[in-house]
């Protein structure tokens, strides 16, 4: 990409905001780095990542990169021999420990990121050369004693020494204090002092190793402690070399691990690089564009990602379907260039991999160089007048562009003659226009008002002027041109009406239909504006009220299943109550001794008869009907009931003696006589057929809700309400899970993923529920 287009549109600032967001060095040497790419597979592995990231950022998870350092080149060090310090390694096992932690992280989430996950998974837990190295040095970046037995030896022996000459030097201070300027034991040159006058140095005797800046006070080793101070500096000496085997062989297992530990600073630098951009588009409100190589950006409410979010003004944009260059007219008030500049930074941020602050839903193009000619371009160094230094640029812009380009300008044919610039700026708008480039284009010249009217590739635009105020309001308005409003304004700052009028009658009649034209166009673009706004929020209430009462329909609809169950099961207990009553009393008059006038076959009789006393009840309804039915003889047009999904069908023709094919929904299947029920001859149609669709119960919801089942519970009926549903002939369904831990979504999508009769299976969309949902479409 252009590097020139890159400062032009300050995509170096976004880099730095973005680079607050990296939590370790390695992810901000990244960030420096980040540049637009222009191959569409690269830029939409980008935008994936992203979004991967950004589902973290939006459950409020907080990735653990705490302790990571950028360890490459102790790493290479250590490649070559070279011996680390103890903070060097103790840095290398930190790091170690937060790539486990961030790999571990992954593993415990339950989300689909295979792009994070891939780069976790390649980040190697290293344990071993972990414990081997804190084992070595403590958190203070010290070799602890505990590193090896010949270091824990010597410095036993070091503060033995050390606490015997203290001994020793203390005796000197509490006998021979008038001797010492301060009664004090203190170090030079490493060895144990004491601070003696000038004027007593031959009665301490000893060693002098420093003096006072006065000279009054000397620093002396007394002959009594020197042979013990020269036993200290040996074991120190012993000690340093013990150190430098145990960091050596530190080195030398780091250095063995080198390949290992490269590739786990790559992964973290890459997941902290990522992890950022979601940081940084939670920070701007941004969301994932969708990515096409077609030319196409359209934009809802985009803003300029670097003026803060209670400043900047929001505005469509859209270019690449109907037009593929947009000219925004109009007097200097402010608004278009930052347009501009807002398009070129949105589309560079994109193709970075970065989301953007539009609505969702937005869509940009991937372009293979993104052209920008904006703000004064005067040079004195190279003795270039304004429109030179743009001429220079515009020269090189046409010697590149091609269809796969995005070219802004910005006052385009300032700086010259008025007609000549006009006239010039439609001749490069044309040019650039017809090698199929996407152009938005800046101009004050009014000329360029009528050319977007006679191209069929144009659209004129301008930035909105609120007269009253006489202030830009920054909204941009495809489709109408800018006019001027001088007149409008100069009334309102008070000059003189009769001024103003006679300036009127001068300017041509076409200046003023043009001008009239204009004000028309923006009267009916505010009211078809306002139009829609009313329309919409009756849509949404209209949307509102219908799920609220589909909502309430299939509550109604549980409810009185419900209710018909514990009707059922009520009337069932009382049967049985009634039954074991009769037993009883049958029971006891058996045992008494006129029992004998009865015949056996009458009590089974009087039995019999006690059931049939019984209420009817839905499954046993059914399957009397069943046993009475089975045997009937079918034909084709009956009314049947399959028994073994209880649905409704018709007797298409018969097989053979016991097998018949029917149709139940849109299924056509072949079964047995006695899984056939028979209701009742077709009905003769008398008038227009009207098509209807029955499940179970003659109703099947287009949503399931599963929110609070149990796990089994849900499945039963997730397998049942997709029985139902096909047989219904729905095309898709709803099911609602919710989101709370994942795993009833997780055995939702299991069990649909291995139907035979489902085609596809997705997460429902921003306005459908997200996460919380997965919507089924059947083949």
């Amino acid at each position: 990409m252009n590097k020139r287009v890159l400062k032009v549109l300050e995509f170096d600032k976004v880099r730095n905001r973005l680079e607050a967001h990296a939590s370790t060095s390695l992810g901000k040497e990244l960030v420096q780095s980040l540049e637009p790419s222009s191959d569409y597979d690269e830029v939409l592995q980008r935008q994936q990542e992203t979004d991967e990231a950004a589902q973290i950022v939006r459950l409020d998870r907080h990735l653990p990169l705490g302790g990571i350092s950028d360890i490459r080149p102790s790493i290479k060090r250590s490649q070559i021999g070279g011996v680390l310090s103890a903070k060097e390694c103790l840095d290398v096992a930190n790091t170690i420990y937060g790539g486990r932690q961030v790999k571990k992280f992954f593993e415990q989430l339950e989300l689909n990121l295979p792009y994070l996950k891939s780069l976790a998974e390649q980040i190697t837990p290293l344990r071993e050369l972990e414990q081997r190295i804190k084992h070595c040095i403590d958190d203070q970046g010290n070799v602890a004693d505990e590193a090896s037995m010949t270091l824990r030896t010597i410095r036993r022996e070091i503060r033995s020494l050390e606490d015997r000459i203290r001994s020793r030097l203390e005796q000197y201070t509490r006998t021979n204090s008038k001797y010492l300027s301060d009664a004090i034991v203190t170090i030079r040159n490493d060895r144990y002092v004491l601070p003696v006058k000038q004027e007593y140095r031959s009665i301490i005797g000893g060693v002098v190793h420093d003096q006072s800046a006065s000279g009054q006070t000397l620093f002396m080793e007394p002959k009594a402690v020197v042979e013990l101070n020269n036993q200290l500096q040996e074991k120190v000496m012993k000690e340093a070399e013990e150190i430098e085997r145990i960091l050596r062989e530190l080195s030398r297992d780091i250095g063995e691990a080198a390949t290992l530990l490269t590739e786990n600073v790559a992964a973290l630098a890459q997941i902290d690089f990522i992890y950022a951009r979601a940081l940084f588009g939670r920070e701007m409100r941004a969301v994932t564009p969708n990515i096409n190589n077609e030319g196409v950006i359209k934009m809802q409410l985009a803003r300029h990602p670097l003026i803060p979010l209670e400043e900047v003004v929001a505005n469509d944009i859209a270019i690449g379907e109907d037009y593929t260059a947009i000219v925004i007219t109009g007097p200097n008030t402010g608004g278009k260039t930052v347009t501009l500049k807002m398009v070129g930074l949105c589309t560079l941020m994109a193709q970075a991999g970065l989301q953007v602050p539009a609505l969702d839903g937005c869509t940009i193009s991937v372009f293979k160089e993104v052209f920008a000619d904006i703000g004064d371009e005067q040079s004195i160094e190279q003795n270039l007048s304004t429109f030179s230094s743009h001429m220079t640029n515009i020269v090189d812009i046409i010697g590149r562009v091609n269809h796969e380009s995005l070219v802004l300008f910005d006052e385009l044919g300032s700086g010259t003659d008025p007609s000549e610039g006009a006239a010039l700026a439609m001749a490069i708008l044309d040019e650039v226009i017809d090698r199929g480039a996407r152009v938005i284009a800046t101009t004050h010249y009014p000329e360029l008002k009528a050319y977007g009217y006679n191209r069929k590739q144009v659209v004129n635009a301008s930035v909105e002027f609120d007269v009253e105020t006489l202030q830009p309001t920054y909204r941009l308005m495809i489709g109408i041109p800018g006019r001027s409003n001088a007149f409008e304004i100069s009334q309102r700052l008070g000059l003189d009406e009769r001024i103003i009028q006679r300036a009127k009658g001068l300017i041509g009649l076409d200046s003023k239909n043009v001008e009239n034209m204009i004000a028309s166009l923006e009267q009916s673009k505010l009211q078809a504006e306002k139009d829609y706004e009313k329309a919409h929020e009756i849509l949404a209430e209209s949307e509102q009220l219908r799920e609220e009462l589909l909502k309430a329909w299939n509550q109604f609809q549980h409810e009185k299943e419900i209710l018909y169950k514990k009707a059922e099961e009520k009337a069932e207990k009382a049967v049985q109550k009634a039954r074991e009553e009769a037993e009883k009393i049958v029971a006891d008059l058996r045992n008494r001794q006129h029992q004998a006038q009865f015949k056996e076959h009458e009590w089974i009789e009087r039995k019999k008869l006690l059931d049939e006393l019984a209420p009817d009840l839905t499954d046993k309804q059914e399957n009397t009907e069943t046993r009475r039915t089975e045997q009937r003889e079918l034909h084709p047009g009956d009314e049947i009931i399959l028994t073994t999904v209880n649905q409704k069908g018709e007797v298409l023709k018969k097989v053979s003696d016991n097998e018949y094919i029917v149709q139940v929904g849109i299924m056509k299947v072949k079964v047995e006589r006695k899984n056939l029920q028979f209701v009742g001859k077709k009905k003769q149609e008398t008038e227009n057929p009207i098509a209807t669709i029955k499940g179970a119960n003659y109703h099947v919801p287009l949503e399931l809700d599963l929110r609070g089942e149990r796990y089994e519970d849900a499945l039963r009926k997730l397998e049942k309400y997709i029985d139902d549903s096909l047989l219904a002939g729905y095309p898709k369904v709803t099911i609602i899970h919710g989101k709370g831990t994942g795993a009833l979504r997780k055995g939702v999508q299991e069990f649909v993923k291995s139907h035979p009769s489902i085609a596809a299976f997705r997460p429902g969309g921003s306005g459908e529920g997200g996460s919380g949902v997965t919507v089924i479409e059947f083949k």
